[in-house]
């Protein structure tokens, strides 16, 4: 028999930020993991008052939750920034970003996902949103989690934790190639000789950079693996990997010249997990992402075509 919700609204009685299925798991546990997801995903669930379609959304300690069981469910199609929405208070705002589209505005893209957040709060603050502040950066052509600041303060504060390496920052990739566990140190220049960012060996030039890298997962042709930021420069993870032979599947940069190549549309690359110190709530609070529809059918073809067994995945540490 299936589980029955009822329409109520209680306070989350937490110690630390927690995904709102778990939330949920707790205030209902005679719930399925599949039930309480449908409830989310079918538009019933609000933190404050801002509808939540995501259960892994992240609920502060202390917010409202409310169960509406008369909300209708979305529109198919429907468009709107709640799917890509993660977290946002009048400090911050955490949110998905999908591949293929520019991290912050630049004169040479039509839109980007600075400029779409801002339309985002906007139109749900029902007031004009001030210019997000840029704390990092995701290549345009990666997907997955990062956090912008609403105010110069929280800028600074948020800049400074990514200076100093107190962020938790974690990223998937499929390699081509096989990958051993390995921690992958470079000097990055701007320019390598061919207008490329890249590596050289000149103590004097560059940028120090630092990359975790840790199999998760071994395929026939390619290697699915967990890579941890110690140092974030731009391009970091691409230009380590196609360093050591083993570009990002996808990557028409780095991984231009590799041969065989294994083709993809789009650039395995996911950051899937950040974490960070609220500047204000003084709390820890961590997101994950789970990898896209796109990142994962690439997987299950390639594992569906790999010859024998795959290793199974590892627990991210």
């Amino acid at each position: 028999m299936a589980f029955e919700f009822h329409s109520e609204s209680f306070h989350a009685e937490l110690s630390e930020a927690t995904p709102l299925e778990q939330v949920l798991r707790l205030r209902y546990p005679g719930a399925s993991w599949s039930a309480i997801r449908r409830l989310v995903s079918t538009g019933k669930v609000a933190i404050g008052e801002r509808p939540v379609a995501e259960p892994r959304q992240v609920v502060p300690p202390g917010a409202e939750v409310h169960i509406r069981m008369t909300t209708p469910r979305p529109r198919p199609g429907a468009t709107s920034g709640n799917e890509q929405l993660v977290f946002c208070d009048r400090h911050l705002v955490v949110v998905r970003k999908p591949g293929g589209l520019s991290s912050v505005e630049h004169e040479d893209e039509p839109t980007s996902l600075q400029e779409q957040v801002r339309g985002w709060l906007s139109e749900r603050e029902r007031k004009p949103c001030p210019p997000l502040k840029v704390v990092h950066r995701l290549d345009k052509v990666t997907s997955g989690v990062m956090v912008f600041a609403r105010h110069a303060d929280i800028q600074a504060a948020l800049k400074e934790q990514f200076r100093a390496h107190s962020t938790g920052r974690y990223y998937l990739a499929v390699a081509q190639g096989l990958v051993e566990d390995c921690t992958l140190v470079y000097r990055l220049v701007r320019n390598r000789g061919d207008g490329l960012r890249g590596v050289t060996s000149d103590p004097n030039r560059g940028k120090h950079s630092v990359t975790h890298v840790t199999q998760r997962e071994r395929l026939g042709r390619c290697t699915l693996v967990q890579c941890r930021l110690e140092t974030g420069r731009t391009h970091q993870i691409r230009i380590h990997l196609a360093e050591i032979g083993h570009p990002i599947v996808g990557d028409q940069v780095y991984g231009r010249d590799h041969r065989p190549a294994i083709e993809c549309a789009r650039t395995l690359l996911h950051a899937s997990f950040l974490s960070f110190s609220h500047p204000v709530l003084r709390q820890r609070l961590s997101f994950e992402d789970p990898l896209p529809e796109d990142f994962e059918s690439w997987l299950r073809q390639e594992r569906a075509s790999a010859p024998g067994p795959s290793r199974g995945h590892r627990a991210a540490k």
